[in-house]
């Protein structure tokens, strides 16, 4: 019971460190760097994808980054092309199964690419979750950013319980680079769905095997995209 709570303790303890440090990285990065670097774009959404695309018109020398689910990657990348953004411009990731991975998986990326001011965009109703994640996970890596909300209808702004509890999420990966994401039931339906988005490569002998198949990951595809 004593290590137990020794062990809380020290996690507090590191937790506070982090969050005192964090506002300073942010602060500095914020003054070396006042213009973004980039454009990073959060998956789920293709009206997110057909904003950034316009948004990119009047800052072409800027690099999109979008972090989404491995099935929707083609389309991604075809909205992108459609609006005259080059593909060495594009740099497509689909490692994240939520919000909070969104912005794990490309953290250190960010880091080492050295860009420490991007734009975020997102759907307003999402964005302030967002941009709380973003402040804990790529404040701590020396990046800040500028949020752009893309206009929903009819989509009640997130709840203060989802925002804090990816807060936590996001002070947990800082302590022991881990999310807690395998804890969220819907992963299952993430894996089953990602498992089915391979079927695209069967051969066309196969066809209608393959389009039965697509139809039942789709509907799992559609229940976990809701909480995405």
């Amino acid at each position: 019971m004593k290590r137990k709570l020794k062990l809380v303790k020290w996690v507090l303890a590191i937790a506070l460190l982090l969050t005192s440090i964090i506002p300073v990285r942010i602060a500095i990065a914020f003054y070396q760097t006042p213009v973004p670097q980039a454009i990073f774009v959060l998956g789920g959404d293709a009206e997110r994808m057909k904003f950034a695309a316009q948004f990119w018109q009047s800052r072409q020398n800027l690099d999109i980054w979008v972090s989404d689910f491995a099935w929707n990657l083609d389309v991604d990348r075809r909205i992108f092309l459609q609006y005259g953004v080059a593909e060495a411009k594009l740099h497509l990731d689909a490692r994240a199964t939520d919000t909070v991975t969104n912005f794990t998986t490309l953290a250190r990326d960010f880091a080492h690419q050295r860009l420490q001011h991007i734009y975020l965009i997102t759907s307003d109703y999402h964005l302030r979750r967002a941009r709380a994640i973003a402040t804990i996970v790529l404040g701590s890596q020396g990046t800040v950013v500028t949020p752009v909300a893309v206009a929903s209808q009819n989509h009640p702004s997130e709840s203060l319980v989802r925002v804090l509890r990816d807060c936590g999420r996001s002070f947990l990966w800082l302590v022991t680079t881990r999310t807690g994401a395998s804890l969220n039931p819907r992963l299952k339906l993430f894996t089953f769905a990602q498992f089915y988005f391979k079927t695209e490569s069967v051969s066309s002998s196969v066809s209608c095997l393959t389009r039965n198949v697509h139809d039942e990951r789709d509907q799992y595809v559609e229940k976990f995209s809701a909480e995405y």
